[in-house]
Parts: C-alpha cells; sequence; structure tokens
C-alpha cells in the first residue's frame, strides 16, 4: 500500500498492516499544550514517518510562520504509528490533529467520539469545498460525513502491462472482460503468465476482489458492508466476484505458482519487466517500482491502463479502488480547533500541491492538473490524475476500509480463495460470520 509502511515506490499506506507493538517512550506534549508560540499555544501533528514527511514539514514551517497558534510536527516511525496513535489518542496526550488513512482506520475515533466532524466546515469553506477531487473527499470520510483533509498523494490501483508484449501478438490494452479473455488465452499459448500476483503477500490479491465487486455490483455492495453490515457479504455481486476469481485462477491466469511470489522483495514486478508475465493489477507505486527496478523498462514498456468492464457488471467503467490519499483529521478535544481548521486549508494551496509533485506524488487537489508536467513521468501522472478526476466513485482498499477485526480474516480467507482452499460459497458465509 502506499505511502508510508514499505519504501517509497512501494504499498507504501497500507495502515492494515502488522505494525510492530512498540510502545514509544515519552509521550509527546498534545491537545493544545501551551509550551510554545509567542501569542498561542502548539497544535501537536502525528504524522507517518516516512520520505515524504519533508513535504509537511515544509507546510508546518511556512504555516507557523504567521499563525500564532504553532504546529509541532510529530513524525512517528511507520512500524509503530498505528499503535502509537492508539495510545496516545486514549491518553491526555493525545494529538491535535493526526494523518490517517479515512475508512476504517478512523472508525474507533469515530465511535468514540474523538473526531470533529469538518462536513459542515467543508460546505461552508469554498478552499476546503472546491479544493479537492470530489471522489476523494468523500472517500475518506464515514457514513456520508468528512473527518479528514487530504494531504498526500493518489494512489489509485490501475492494470500495467507490457507494451512490447502486447504488440507482438497483436494485442491492446483489454478494455473489456472478453478482451481480458483474449489476452489470457494468447499469452498462455506463448507459455506467458498472464498476470503477474504477489500472491504470498495477500494484498494484491485483495485488488481483484475490489475491481471485480464493484465492476459486477456497483459500489454500493462493498459500501454497504464497510458501514457495519456483515450481511452486505451475502449479495449475489460477492459471490459473482468470488465464482470469477476461481474461474481466473482455473483458468491459469495467474500462473501456477504465484502462492509463492510476492511483491514486497521485487517477485512480481520482476515477471512483468522480464517479460515473463504480461500484466499486473497494481497500485500507481508500481510506476515507481519499476523505475528503481528496471528502469529502461519503466521508460520504454511499461503501459497502463484502466480495469476492464465486466459484461452484465451494473458498476460504472470509470470507478476505480486503490488508496485514494491520506488525511488530516482534528481531535475532538484540541483547544485550538479554529488554527486546526486553518492549517488544514493549507493542504488546498498551490505551492503544497506543487511540493507533493517535486515528491513524485500526483496530488489530489483541483489545481493540480496543470502542475504535473514536472513530474517524473508526466504522462503517467497526467493520466493517473485524469482517471481519479473523472471517477464517480473511489473505494478505498478493503482492508483499510474495514476495522482490523474484519480485514484479518477478510485477506485470510482470499487468500485461501486463491489458493483453492475453499469454494466461493465458503467464502461468502465466511465474511458472514465474520465478527
Amino acid at each position: 500500500m502506499r505511502s508510508g509502511i514499505f519504501s517509497q515506490g512501494t504499498r507504501t499506506t497500507r495502515w492494515a498492516a502488522t505494525a510492530a507493538a512498540l510502545a514509544m517512550t515519552g509521550l509527546l506534549a498534545g491537545c493544545g499544550s501551551g509550551d510554545s508560540g509567542s501569542d498561542g499555544g502548539t497544535i501537536t501533528a502525528y504524522v507517518y514517518g516516512d520520505d515524504s514527511v519533508k513535504v509537511q514539514q515544509a507546510a508546518v514551517d511556512s504555516f507557523n510562520k504567521t499563525s500564532k497558534v504553532k504546529v509541532k510536527l510529530v513524525s512517528v516511525p511507520g512500524t509503530d504509528y498505528v499503535n502509537k496513535l492508539r495510545s496516545a489518542m486514549g491518553s491526555p496526550n493525545a494529538p491535535d490533529v493526526f494523518y490517517n488513512w479515512g475508512g476504517g482506520s478512523i472508525k474507533p475515533y469515530v465511535d468514540a467520539k474523538q473526531l470533529v466532524d469538518l462536513t459542515s466546515t467543508v460546505e461552508n469553506d469554498a478552499t476546503l469545498k472546491d479544493g479537492f477531487l470530489p471522489s476523494i473527499m468523500t472517500a475518506g470520510g464515514l457514513d456520508g460525513k468528512i473527518y479528514g483533509v487530504p494531504m498526500r498523494g493518489m494512489q489509485p490501483v490501475m492494470l500495467f502491462y507490457n507494451k512490447t508484449l502486447f504488440a507482438k501478438h497483436g494485442l491492446e490494452a483489454p478494455k473489456t472482460w472478453e478482451d481480458l479473455q483474449k489476452a489470457i488465452t494468447t499469452f498462455k499459448a506463448e507459455g506467458i503468465t498472464p498476470f503477474a500476483l504477489g500472491g504470498s503477500d495477500k494484498w494484491p490479491e485483495l485488488m481483484w476482489m475490489e475491481y471485480l465487486l464493484d465492476r459486477i455490483g456497483g459500489p454500493e455492495v462493498f459500501q454497504k458492508i464497510q458501514n457495519g453490515d456483515t450481511d452486505g457479504w451475502g449479495d449475489p455481486a460477492v459471490l459473482k466476484t468470488a465464482q470469477t476469481v476461481k474461474g481466473l485462477v482455473d483458468q491459469g491466469a495467474f500462473g501456477k505458482n504465484f502462492n509463492s511470489v510476492d511483491y514486497g522483495n521485487g517477485g512480481a514486478p520482476t515477471l512483468l519487466n522480464k517479460g515473463k508475465a504480461a500484466m499486473h493489477l497494481m497500485g500507481s507505486w508500481e510506476y515507481s517500482t519499476q523505475l528503481g527496478k528496471a528502469p529502461e523498462f519503466a521508460e520504454k514498456d511499461l503501459g497502463w491502463t484502466t480495469f476492464p468492464t465486466v459484461a452484465g457488471g451494473v458498476g460504472d467503467p470509470a470507478n476505480i479502488v486503490g488508496n485514494p490519499t491520506n488525511y488530516w483529521s482534528v481531535n475532538a478535544r484540541t483547544k485550538y480547533k479554529d488554527a486546526a481548521v486553518e492549517f488544514l486549508r493549507t493542504m488546498a494551496s498551490k505551492t503544497y500541491a506543487q511540493s507533493l509533485v517535486d515528491n513524485g506524488d500526483v496530488p489530489t487537489t483541483s489545481n493540480a492538473a496543470s502542475m504535473l508536467s514536472g513530474s517524473p513521468n508526466p504522462q503517467f501522472a497526467t493520466d493517473q490524475y485524469q482517471m481519479v478526476e473523472k471517477a464517480p466513485s473511489f473505494t478505498l482498499s478493503w482492508d483499510q476500509a474495514l476495522e482490523a477485526q474484519y480485514a484479518t480474516p477478510l485477506l485470510t480467507e482470499i487468500s485461501k480463495l486463491f489458493a483453492g482452499k475453499t469454494t466461493p460459497e465458503k467464502f461468502v458465509e465466511a465474511m458472514k460470520a465474520a465478527k
């Protein structure tokens, strides 16, 4: 995932990745401590400690030049972040503002009434309301309410492919399920694995389920599940999704050894750049992964497109899944709500968006399109931005959208489905029973 737990360019923003249960010593003062600032207090902001922190630190430094209430950025090491935040939020030293992934990652805090509902604030503030792509702002909320403001780049899941292999075999990027089936048949006949898949990591398999359910049943099916109705797993579209996955596995669409292939150590990306696999369904960080591992391939042979349509499905083909972005949320206990919101407003600025572009990210701001010419690959950045801009729905990755008690068995059951250790029907029943 995608902006934080792994290195930049890999799946860096996964809150659901296993976080080491290490307690950080010395809790830092939070929630509006008055220990600095000549005319006001201090807002403590927790951020996920990775290479992108420099962008947030620059924004804090700029804000502090004119604000009476100062922001103190606390960079928490990635492996500690989830546990550190959880511990801090239950203490008197909770941060005023904190980085998160939206969805299930904030649900416990929403349920405990620990977050400021920003819905009316956004609706009544032109900078916030018009400053971000609508699908991004919506994706980070819960139950139709806004609890966070976007603060990093977008990471949609895209279908990557080897352009040389496709051209050699007279194929074009698949737009429909029929196109996909033709590509599978063609590449299998040539001894080429149709799709690279890091099955040993489990989460890459999740992307197939997410897109197929969206295309077959529309985003409303998972939205029902995310809102807490586990009976939603019994929707016919879920069963058809699981059956479709089984069909792909039985066809050999992922080869025979995908369960021993990883993503984190470069297994699946290498299959693609070496021409041993023709396609790879992966987050947009795949581009930077390939740029680091096989720069010539990334620059000349790597193609990308949207997930194909599925015959008979009701989902809009422009819908996307993945990681919309990361968000700043505000602690309901802060003494400086107005100052915190003012800091969040700076995330919509052109200066901040440009700093994200300079860092290799694609901003989620509505003003970002004109800045992308300075990206490492302007065409890729522009295509990615337009994909998100046009998306009626951007579904957050399921293992981030759901709380851990649901996300963990979900990954287990999906892995069993791909491995042939359970049936589509048993997958549905297991998820309906998850508590």
